[in-house]
Order: C-alpha cells, then structure tokens, then sequence
C-alpha cells in the first residue's frame, strides 16, 4: 500500500522531524511504501493555512496514496469537531485510511470512532484556546508595567524586507464598514 506522511509543528520554534521517524517505523512494520511526505515547517497560521494539508487532500482525489499518516490527529486541525471530521472524511470518502501512532483507534471502524473523534477534537481546540489565553494574558501583565510589547518603536525593516500592505488596508477597510456602515 502506499502511504503519505503528514507533519505539522505548532509555532516555528519546533520541527516536525520529531514526528518523522514513528510514522517511518509504522510504515515499515506495516510493509507501507511512502510515496510523499507532506511537512509544514511552520504555524499554520502564517503564510496560508496548512497548505501541504490542502494538498494531500487534492493528491488523496487523484488517489496518489492509499494511507494517509499523522503523528497525532491534533496535527490536522485544533479547530474542534466539525473542522477535523471536514478532514478525515474527506480521506474516508475517497476510500483511504488514516492512521496515527498516537490516536490508534482511529482506524476502528466502530460506533465509538465518531465519540472519540468528537471528543479528540474538541480537547485539542480546548487545549489551544487556553494557550491563546495564558499568551494574551501573559501579554496583558507585560504591557500593564509599561513595558513595550512586539517591534521596538522606531525600528524599521531593512532593505530586503517588503512587507504586504494588503492586509493593512483589508482590515481598515472592514473597520471603516463595521463603524459607517457599507459605503
């Protein structure tokens, strides 16, 4: 069977070649062949959300693979119950298996699979939206000292950094909308 492997890191302080040689051990003790290793090397919130994620789901429609294999299902989405069976089911429609070292019971074809999963996803959203709040809190103590919080004041890019403005404007935009109304 063939076999693509997932890997995701939450913040760009990690790597995912921790995850890489579990998944590499149960493809082989499982006689799997990997045929692509899809990695986010970074949050999936900048630079586009989980973009090698939206391309294993587009191989998985071409039926490029017959596995799909992540370290743990919180790899696939922090986003609770509807976001991660969006996801799975979409391999399971197109007739391949996911399967996780972590979350085994995953690839149990029984009544307690949709629980679990339900239950899964929505500890790991729980376990991201308190992280949210210890950072914003974190944050809040510092800023409450008077300390400056992010880009020290004055400092600039240097001459190789072009930053995008678009979103700039996208969010004054919306701001100017939610204030006045649609012009």
């Amino acid at each position: 069977m063939k076999a693509a492997i997932y890997l995701r890191v939450s913040t760009d302080q990690q790597t995912p070649d921790n995850q890489l040689p579990d998944l590499e051990r149960l493809a082989a003790a499982r006689g799997y062949e990997i045929v692509k290793v899809y990695r986010e090397d970074e949050t999936a919130w900048k630079k586009g959300h989980q973009r090698e994620l939206q391309q294993a789901r587009q191989d998985a429609y071409y039926h490029n693979f017959d596995v799909f294999m992540v370290w743990s299902l919180d790899r696939l989405s922090r986003l609770g119950p509807h976001a991660m069976f969006d996801i799975i089911e979409d391999f399971w429609n197109k007739g391949i298996t996911v399967v996780s070292p972590q979350d085994s019971w995953v690839e149990s074809d029984t009544m307690m699979r949709p629980l679990l999963i339900s239950v899964f996803a929505s500890v790991a959203k729980w376990e991201s939206d308190r992280r949210s709040e210890r950072t914003k809190a974190g944050l809040a103590r510092v800023k409450a000292t008077g300390k400056h919080i992010g880009r020290p004041k004055g400092k600039k890019d240097g001459p190789d950094v072009h930053r995008k403005r678009s979103g700039y404007f996208k969010r004054w935009e919306n701001k100017k909308e939610m204030k006045f109304g649609t012009l």
